[in-house]
């Protein structure tokens, strides 16, 4: 079954429009890397600062590849750029699952 990545981003409340534009401006990057599932930037709500950055993949093989290309490569072309922009969150962390069960709305 799939795995799934979740990057937990804390983010102040002033840097929270510079997240979003930031990953608004890479859409479309991660689609064609093999493996990839599924993506979602989730914004919270209320009572905490924590955006989630959910990433599905066909197995943990397909992410590892992709961070070690794709990933990789587009960070260090931020780099070679010139100076690079200041992280918008203050802190991160990955969490790792595999997917156990699913599902999907059924069809009329």
């Amino acid at each position: 079954m799939s795995v799934v990545k979740i990057n937990v981003l804390t983010v102040p409340a002033e840097q929270r429009e510079t997240l979003e534009q930031r990953f608004a401006s890479r859409a479309g990057a991660v689609e064609s890397s093999d493996g990839f599932e599924w993506f979602e930037l989730l914004r919270p709500v209320e009572g905490t600062d924590q955006y989630l950055v959910y990433t599905r993949w066909r197995d943990e093989a397909s992410f590892q590849a992709w961070m070690e290309g794709p990933m990789k490569a587009s960070h260090q072309g931020q780099a070679d750029g010139g100076d690079r922009p200041k992280p918008a969150s203050s802190s991160a962390a990955v969490w790792t699952f595999e997917v156990v069960q699913q599902a999907a709305p059924k069809s009329e």
